[in-house]
Parts: structure tokens; C-alpha cells; sequence
């Protein structure tokens, strides 16, 4: 269980004990992280309360290097005896596992050295119980208010806090926490077979850079009544819009693209594209790890290197792999400071607040000259091949016609390969940051539509 009187310096000493005793057994070298977490939730239906948890967890893991072996081991207990245990398992285990040639932990010279960095991930406080009720109440009153709303499947605030410390044999020693406050709503419309769900939900740091509950519960109304009656479609190949709740999606897929340890093992449809215009030269990608109040942000990464902004897309060339140490190892290229890693397994390459850069266009000027098409706005499934680059997703929306929004579609698939969707994208100028990877609306052209 978290200690809430334990302060950074505390859960430190206590990483830095497990270290010397994991040297004294015989380790190489090794690194430690400690993980607490506080979380709080409410959920409400149809005006009343339905559920309301506060969870309470820590956990700890210890990784242990012997030569170019290494063992990761991880435990909640973290009593004199429990330790011992752990680092004795951990040895152990490092003295009989097959050696991994690119393993290891940072050298002294690239470590952070300072990680006193501001970057303002701590709202003061904890939220009672009433407070989430008032959100929750608020956000599916406005919702169950828009006409011809017929049903709730109901609302949910949230809110949590957690920490992380880490040490390693090479100096490195370093805390960080971060809180995150959201809400929920998903509501229905129409009756029988006939009836229609939508939702909307918000995340932040902070709970004032939400929306008002109130403003969520009409999106979400207004949202699932313009889903009302869908319509079947005809087979095409159109251009396809999609709404920026889903179009963080295809960001994704080029993070799972880029992914050092993908590259390493040849498995990426990009890993031949380095330095090759792989979007159109107004298209910027942007990881930014230091961005103050980001809901990824962080001073310094899993392995304890000092993260910076990366310009990923620069004037739609691709111009870096997210790495980590052993990917990095792997390539015969430097880190970039991107691992992240949890208690029970080795780190990983992985972005941090990953966006694409806003365009010139509104979405309204995107879509204006398009005569047929397709508008986006909830995605199905997770059909995409990385080695080939093939796209095939389920998909509802509204149809484009003329110009305009002309009636909801559904029971549609969307297909393409993200070389040529990469290629023949556009952004509009309606970014936010929401999700931890945000991209405006995207438009790209000549993607085949599936429908009856």
C-alpha cells in the first residue's frame, strides 16, 4: 500500500538499498523502480449513483545485470525480508538466463543530472466523492437533455494520482508523480433496433483545463441523435475525413511504425524510409515530452536519460526512430531518450506527448470540395499489418456529399496502405491536446470504402 507520508527522498533510500544489495549478491550492475498509485471513481445512471471505488497500489521492481545477462524481478512487499528474497531470485535468475548482447544499463556520461524540471503534472489535492457525483450528474443531465435522447448507459468522473521513482547503479536517481482528473458520458437515441449510441469523455492534469460537464453531456447528445437512421453505402473510393477523436489513430499506427525495436527486427514497413519525404512537406510530428501540464509529459525517461522535444516528421521527411537504450544498442545509434517501462518488465520504446502540428485549413474548407466521401468518427477494430503496411478498419460516420455532411453511415470498412495514406494526408487547423496523441482532422485521399 502507498505510504502518503513517504516523501521522494524516502522511496529513493529505499531503491538505493535494494541496489547495494543487489551488488553485494553479486550483480553487476542493476536498476530499481518504484510505483505508487491512488485512484478514485464514481460512476452515475439515469441520476443515480451507481459505483464509487478508491484503489490504493504500489509495486516495485528490481533488474539485475550479470555480464550481458539480466533478470527482472518485481514485488508489493517491500518489508527487510521480502527484499532479500528479490534480490536473491533476481541473481539468480540473471546467473542462468541466455546472455542479450545489447542489454544494459545507461553510462554515466549519458544520464540526467538534474531532475529538477517543472513541468507542472501535479493538480494539489484529491476531489471527494460529492465533487466526481456533481461532475458525473452534470455531464448526463446535459446529454439525457437533447431531444430525443431515450437512454443512458451512464456518466463517470474520475481521478488519480501516481509516482514514479527510479535509481541505478550508474547515479542516476530521480521522482516524478503526475495526477489525472476526467470525465465520461455515453448515451442512446432511438428505440429497438433502431436506437443509436454515442459519448464523449475529457482528460486532463488539471481539473480547471476541463470542459465543463455540462458542455461534454451536450456533445454527447448532440453526437448520438446525428447518428440517428444510418444509412448503407456502395463500395468506393473516396476521400475520408476523420474526426479528431479518431484521427490520433493513424498517428499511432506511425508510432508503432517507427518503434526502435521494430526497425531492429526488420519488421516496420518504414525501416527503409529514413530520411524520405514519407508524408507532404507541410506535415509536421511532434513528440514532446516537456510540455507543461501534458498528460505524458516527463524530464527524464525509463532508463533515466534526459528527454528533449523531437521533431519526428520535419517538412514531411522522416527523420528518427523512437529508441530506447537496446534498440539504440541494436541499430549502432543513440538513444532518444524514449523508453518507458513498468515494474515487471524490461523498458521499451514509446512516445510521450505525440501530435501532429495543425494545419492552415479549417475542416470545413478540408471537406469543401469534395463531391463524395467519407467522415469518420468512430473506428472498429485494429486491422493493420506493420511488416506491409496494409490498413483495413471497421468504421461509422456520415457521408459527404457535396461539400457537406449529408447522413450518417454505418456498417462500413475503410481500407488502404499507410505508405499511401501517409503520403496523401492533410491536416486541418483544429488540434488539441486531449489524449496524449492528439492530431487534428485529417483528410486523405483515395482510401476504398467498403459498404453493402
Amino acid at each position: 500500500m502507498p505510504d502518503p507520508d513517504m516523501s521522494g527522498d524516502d522511496r529513493l533510500n529505499l531503491l538505493d538499498d535494494l541496489i547495494k544489495r543487489a551488488r553485494a549478491a553479486g550483480a553487476d550492475d542493476a536498476d530499481a523502480v518504484f510505483v505508487e498509485g491512488i485512484s478514485l471513481s464514481l460512476a452515475c445512471r439515469l441520476g443515480k449513483t451507481e459505483h464509487l471505488e478508491r484503489s490504493e497500489g504500489s509495486d516495485l521492481g528490481l533488474r539485475v545485470f550479470k555480464g550481458k545477462r539480466q533478470a527482472i524481478v518485481s514485488s508489493s512487499d517491500v518489508s527487510v525480508g521480502a527484499l532479500d528474497a528479490l534480490v536473491e531470485r533476481a541473481v539468480a535468475m540473471a546467473r542462468t538466463v541466455p546472455e542479450d548482447p545489447f542489454c544494459g544499463i545507461a553510462d554515466a556520461d549519458q544520464i540526467m543530472t538534474s531532475t529538477q524540471i517543472d513541468l507542472d503534472t501535479v493538480e494539489p489535492g484529491e476531489p471527494t466523492a460529492e465533487v466526481l457525483k456533481e461532475r458525473s450528474l452534470e455531464a448526463e443531465d446535459a446529454a439525457r437533455a437533447v431531444a430525443g435522447i431515450t437512454n443512458s448507459e451512464g456518466a463517470q468522473a474520475s481521478w488519480s494520482k501516481s509516482s514514479v521513482a527510479l535509481m541505478a547503479s550508474n547515479g542516476f536517481a530521480g521522482v516524478r508523480a503526475g495526477t489525472r482528473s476526467g470525465f465520461s458520458v455515453s448515451v442512446l437515441a432511438g428505440e429497438g433496433t433502431e436506437m443509436e449510441r454515442d459519448y464523449e469523455y475529457a482528460s486532463a492534469i488539471f481539473s480547471s483545463d476541463l470542459p465543463s460537464p455540462a458542455e461534454l453531456g451536450l456533445q454527447a447528445g448532440e453526437r448520438t441523435i446525428a447518428r440517428l437512421n444510418p444509412r448503407k453505402i456502395e463500395s468506393a473510393q473516396v476521400p475520408v475525413l476523420f474526426d479528431p477523436r479518431v484521427s490520433g489513430s493513424i498517428l499511432g499506427h506511425l508510432s508503432g511504425a517507427i518503434n526502435g525495436s521494430s526497425i531492429a527486427r526488420g519488421v516496420s514497413f518504414l525501416k527503409d524510409r529514413m530520411g524520405e519525404l514519407v508524408f507532404p512537406a507541410d506535415v509536421t510530428v511532434i513528440d514532446d515530452p516537456l510540455r507543461k501540464r501534458g498528460l505524458r509529459s516527463k524530464a527524464f525517461d525509463g532508463e533515466g536519460l534526459p528527454t528533449r522535444e523531437r521533431k519526428i516528421i520535419e517538412t514531411g521527411v522522416l527523420t528518427s526512430w523512437t529508441m530506447d537504450l537496446r534498440s539504440a544498442r541494436q541499430l549502432g545509434l543513440e538513444s532518444t531518450a524514449s523508453a518507458s517501462r513498468g515494474t515487471s518488465s524490461p523498458p521499451g520504446p514509446g512516445q510521450t506527448n505525440f501530435y501532429m502540428a495543425a494545419g492552415d485549413l479549417s475542416p470545413e474548407e478540408l471537406m469543401a470540395d469534395i463531391d463524395e466521401g467519407l467522415y469518420v468518427s468512430e473506428m472498429i477494430g485494429h486491422g493493420v499489418n506493420y511488416v506491409t503496411g496494409d490498413y483495413s478498419r471497421g468504421a461509422t460516420g456520415f457521408w459527404i456529399r457535396n461539400g457537406q455532411i449529408a447522413f450518417p453511415v454505418s456498417e462500413i470498412t475503410i481500407a488502404g496502405n499507410l505508405n499511401d495514406m501517409f503520403a496523401n494526408l492533410s491536416a486541418a487547423n483544429d488540434l488539441e491536446f486531449r489524449h496524449g496523441t492528439d492530431a487534428p482532422t485529417l483528410r486523405i485521399e483515395g482510401m476504398t470504402v467498403a459498404g453493402k
